[in-house]
């Protein structure tokens, strides 16, 4: 059995290294059908309880933010996007938020993904928050 310093280390490594998602033992079948549908769509999935640590173990990692030539390459739509990848929004609700089409949300976040070389959204949120674009506790 893991303690929960353990099993944080084990996610946050596991994401760094390209899974797509982590979901708690007592998932039900319904979930568990959806999190393989939105990875094989190309979505990262994390049961709340995985992405409540993940950040507090995320921010209590944190290093001073990378320089903003990362960024520099974005528009300032797709940090924006990035930012509300960066707090857990869907496509769906980035595109209510933004008052734009669920697909034009989609194609914002893979622009973004292409252009920083990020394999999935975990990849992307761990982007947003090493660049300090997001910081743990920020709503958008």
């Amino acid at each position: 059995m893991l303690t929960t310093f353990e099993l944080d280390e084990y996610v946050f490594e596991a994401i760094r290294s390209g899974a797509s998602g982590f979901l708690v033992k007592d998932t039900e079948p319904e979930e568990l059908l959806r999190a393989v549908r939105a990875v094989v769509a190309g979505d990262a999935l994390l049961s709340p309880g995985v992405t409540r640590r993940l950040i507090a173990e995320f921010a209590a990692r944190s290093k001073a933010p990378a320089a903003d030539s990362e960024l520099a390459r974005l528009t300032e739509r797709e940090r924006e996007v990035m930012a509300l990848v960066g707090i857990g929004l869907t496509n769906e609700e980035i595109a209510r938020r933004l008052v734009v089409s669920p697909l034009t949300a989609k194609t914002h976040v893979s622009r973004t993904m292409v252009k920083l070389g990020a394999r999935d959204r975990a990849q992307l949120v761990v982007l947003a928050y090493e660049s300090g674009l997001v910081r743990p506790g920020w709503l958008g």
